[in-house]
């Protein structure tokens, strides 16, 4: 997956040779300004955003993200139609996963997908981090993290759920950095796809 404006491009569908990380319990992705370890001397009231799931009157800035991120990170110019009815498929069936939202005094300021894979080994399930986008303004303020730690807790909290898992590039040292401060490690395994329509 990539990671740019937008923050991690849609997990579920990385590129050839991408690698997988994982956390026992713990999943997006970006260039070094996307990453936001929170700076030396910056507010707490900037660095601390609010946390919350998404709803339908979020389509319209998630749709947003989604396109900015795949035009930063893949130089994409996505489909608004079919990326729109991706993202209402996930309001329309539960099963499919759940966005967040970030916020900031009122203002939406970062998103994420999380999507379910059913691990018949461990008898349940794992959380994919996808679509992780943090708007320009608010990068290194400590969105992401707060996005991530949310993430973390709704999981620990389900019982049926093993773990978080994302896709990084494998180029992608300082997003691998951040994912390890995390706790997210390299699982050993190397994705393989092979993807059918006009988006591959």
């Amino acid at each position: 997956m990539s990671l740019a404006v937008g923050g991690a491009r849609r997990i579920a569908h990385g590129n050839l040779g991408t690698v997988v990380a994982t956390a026992r319990v713990l999943a997006a992705h970006d260039l070094p300004m996307l990453w936001d370890p929170i700076p030396s001397g910056a507010p707490m009231t900037l660095a601390i955003p609010s946390i919350r799931t998404a709803v339908r009157e979020d389509i319209g800035f998630l749709v947003e993200g989604n396109a900015a991120m795949a035009a930063e990170t893949e130089a994409r110019a996505l489909d608004r139609d079919v990326l729109t009815r991706g993202v209402q498929g996930v309001f329309a069936d539960p099963r499919r996963g759940f966005y967040l939202i970030a916020e900031r005094a009122g203002e939406r300021v970062g998103c994420l997908l999380v999507t379910f894979e059913w691990s018949d080994w461990r008898n349940g399930d794992w959380w994919w981090i996808q679509s992780v986008h943090v708007i320009p303004a608010a990068r290194r303020r400590g969105v992401f993290r707060s996005l991530h730690a949310e993430v973390e807790r709704r999981a620990r909290a389900a019982p049926a759920v093993v773990g978080l898992r994302l896709y990084v590039e494998q180029e992608n040292h300082v997003a691998q950095a951040t994912y390890a401060a995390l706790g997210l490690h390299d699982s050993g395994y190397r994705l393989l796809e092979h993807g059918f329509g006009a988006f591959e």
